[in-house]
């Protein structure tokens, strides 16, 4: 039984990627890889199952994420639940990258502090995430400016005690499949607040915080952008838009706004949701814009009631990219095909986790509950490195 349970903890570890950022071909212990799909499709947790897949459209896949099931605190051994982030990049991969290293670490941090998990350890943990960012920003301002304008979005979830938090900043979601009673039909509930500017509420929410400034969010090129030049309200990073000192050389002049600024331009607040599970709650759907381009949340959650668990999250993925290959009249054979970088012309990166909510789990001694520590696929960069500028 030991031997059985190493194996499976092994099993817990990402995927490593090649030397020039793609993600490494073939199988691992922790999952597989088709092209530019990496998958894991099914996994135990604390008190469910999981799926999880990613694919790669940008030359630099810029969706980072993590599964991390058991201790959520580094005191208290009992503190046990599920973390899920999917973080999607923009500008390049360091900003989902940073938070990947370090969103969990902070959360564990400041639970033990607190003896609990709350709204409270949550919001912490996302300030000292967009903090730590800042401080790595400033301190390599003179020789890599471009970091001031790389940004994420960041979608967590954490699930302890039979209760669901969901944070966000940017435009991933988290829907929830309920259970009909009675029909058998399933339900999309979203529990993730969307904080993009082609939202009429959100363009207002923005204009009461800004009533000096009549062009904080302007239409261009038929869609609504902060300044002209950003789509989400929210993220981590993005500090050329958040600190006028970085709003300026030697920042390339694509990025810097023409006037200065006397109020941060976006928000790395969160907003978070406290659900109590219940049990005509089946499942949960984290995943990155990415795949809501081309699936509702409707059909999202159709999808995953009528399928088997394993390998759900790759069969949403692979939906989402038959659809994507359907609006530009093409094969999904054909799509495939077509490499990184250019295929992003066609679809984003698309990350998707899917947690299974198991009420009646077998409770499990301390020492043979399931620890999982899993990273999806993210590109792995020297530590001075940098995404290349795009023209």
């Amino acid at each position: 039984m030991l031997s059985a349970a190493m194996d499976y903890l092994r099993s817990c570890w990402g995927p490593a990627s090649s030397p020039d950022g793609r993600l490494r071909k073939g199988v691992d212990a922790a999952g597989r890889q088709e092209g530019l799909l990496w998958y894991k499709d099914a996994g135990q947790l604390v008190a469910g199952e999981f799926s999880m897949a990613v694919v790669q459209a940008n030359n630099l896949l810029e969706d980072h994420s993590q599964v991390e099931s058991g201790p959520l605190s580094t005191t208290d051994p009992d503190l046990q639940g599920t973390f899920v982030g999917v973080y999607d990049g923009h500008g390049g991969p360091e900003t989902a990258r940073y938070i990947n290293d370090h969103m969990f670490n902070h959360l564990r941090g400041f639970a033990s502090e607190q003896k609990c998990m709350s709204v409270e350890v949550i919001r912490k943990a996302f300030r000292a995430t967009e903090e730590g960012f800042l401080s790595l920003v400033s301190s390599q301002w003179s020789l890599r400016p471009q970091l001031a304008a790389v940004g994420s979005c960041c979608l967590v979830g954490v699930i302890c005690a039979g209760t669901l938090y969901v944070a966000n900043v940017g435009d991933s979601r988290a829907i929830l499949g309920r259970l009909v009673k009675g029909t058998g039909e399933v339900l999309a509930m979203q529990l993730s607040a969307e904080h993009n500017a082609s939202f009429e509420e959100v363009r207002r929410e923005m204009q009461a915080m800004h009533p000096d400034d009549p062009h904080i969010v302007v239409l261009k090129h038929n869609v609504w952008r902060v300044k002209g030049i950003i789509q989400i309200t929210r993220s981590i990073g993005d500090v050329y838009l958040k600190k006028p000192e970085f709003n300026r050389e030697p920042l390339h002049n694509k990025f810097r706004l023409p006037e200065t600024f006397s109020r941060p331009l976006l928000s790395s607040e969160p907003a978070i949701t406290v659900h109590q599970i219940q049990l005509t709650d089946l499942f949960i759907i984290f995943a990155s814009d990415g795949l809501w381009e081309h699936l509702s949340n409707q059909k999202a959650v159709e999808l995953v009631h009528s399928s088997p668990r394993n390998g759900i999250a790759r069969k949403l993925v692979k939906t989402a990219m038959q659809e994507a290959a359907k609006k530009r009249e093409m094969r999904y054979s054909d799509l495939k095909k077509i490499d990184r970088g250019v295929r992003r012309h066609f679809h984003d990166d698309i990350t998707v986790v899917v947690v299974f909510f198991d009420s009646n789990s077998i409770a499990m001694d301390n020492w043979s509950r399931p620890t999982v520590s899993l990273r999806g696929g993210g590109v792995t960069l020297p530590a001075n490195s940098l995404a290349p500028l795009s023209s």
